[in-house]
């Protein structure tokens, strides 16, 4: 396995997505608009069943049509990467295979959460998934989730792991991509997954994000994107602030539940999350929609008249009724 066509394949933004659900089920005809407009917007790619996508309570089952479903609709047009992690070494094995089995491009699996394994335990636990399944790993390092955070030296380690293709990187730490890269060079794709700092990852030398607000606004991040790569950080500062007031609405409650009220509020997803997690506050519903709002025209076209009937919008709701959101 050489990195060369793999990082051709997955850099850019490429989107975390929700999974919708309807009436308590996962809505698959929901999933399948999403992906089809997420690619026409110009998305690098897609990722499910991560934390956006709400793997932790979806069955096996689910998981299974979610993926499915996506790798199906995409049809090659962006790669499909699944998140596969879980704090049993076993239970991951499973699930990345199946992601393999149903045409992934790439696993994403996050480093052991809950039970703190040592480093040395990471690099057995990240080395038997590569040694037993034939896909490509990105590795998921986000201590605010997991309760514990991958040191320079066990990258080190993991760098002698064929298998491990790469990195996502939600720790908001940017002298962390300046030592990693230049320590590195070009063994791992770089991948933030910290919308906020997303801009100075990818000039510090990322190679793309896992991006949440992505799901609302794919033609701008992916123009944010396109700009880093070209060399153009002027105009990728200048795309990265217009997105800035909505990254932030995003960020006031637990991911996914502010991103599907947004989605909810462009008339593409119900707001449903499943519980422990319930949908957002008014004050953050509030806070939403007044972060669509500041998008101009340009990028906003339409919101659903079914939302505003229902007053979800507040009064600095966004204006117009098609779904020709392009934000």
């Amino acid at each position: 396995m050489t990195i060369d066509p793999i990082r051709a394949r997955i850099s850019g933004a490429l989107t975390a997505l929700v999974t919708p659900f309807r009436d308590g089920e996962v809505d698959l005809k929901s999933l399948a608009a999403l992906v089809d407009w997420q690619i026409a917007e110009g998305i690098d790619g897609l990722v499910v069943c991560g934390t956006t996508g709400e793997a932790p309570t979806l069955s096996w089952h689910e998981r299974i049509l979610v993926i499915r479903k996506t790798v199906q609709v995409a049809a090659g047009r962006v790669p499909v990467i699944v998140g596969t992690g879980t704090n049993s070494t076993e239970s991951t094995i499973a699930f990345t295979a199946a992601a393999r089995d149903f045409g992934a491009d790439a696993a994403l699996v996050v480093t052991p959460y809950y039970n703190k394994p040592s480093q040395s335990g990471m690099v057995r636990h990240f080395e038997t998934v590569a040694a037993k399944v034939e896909l490509p790993i990105l590795v998921y390092n986000v201590p605010s989730r997991t309760g514990v955070d991958l040191a320079p030296a066990t990258i080190k380690r993991l760098a002698a792991i064929p298998g491990i293709v790469g990195f996502k990187d939600a720790t908001g730490d940017l002298p962390r991509i300046m030592t990693l890269a230049r320590n590195h060079g070009d063994r791992f794709i770089w991948l933030s997954g910290h919308d906020a700092t997303a801009f100075g990852y990818n000039t510090m030398g990322g190679n793309g994000t896992v991006s949440v607000v992505a799901n609302i606004a794919p033609r701008l991040c992916a123009e944010m994107h396109a700009a880093c790569r070209r060399g153009d950080p002027h105009a990728a500062r200048s795309l990265h602030n217009r997105l800035r007031p909505l990254i932030a609405a995003l960020e006031l409650e637990t991911n996914p539940v502010p991103v599907k009220h947004a989605l909810h509020l462009l008339g593409r997803t119900r707001p449903d999350v499943r519980l422990p997690l319930v949908e957002v506050e008014p004050e953050t519903a509030s806070a939403i929609g007044d972060a669509l709002q500041a998008f101009d025209d340009r990028w906003t076209e339409g919101i659903s008249g079914a939302a505003r009937a229902a007053g979800t919008m507040g009064p600095a709701a966004v204006t117009g009724g098609s779904h020709r959101t392009r934000i």
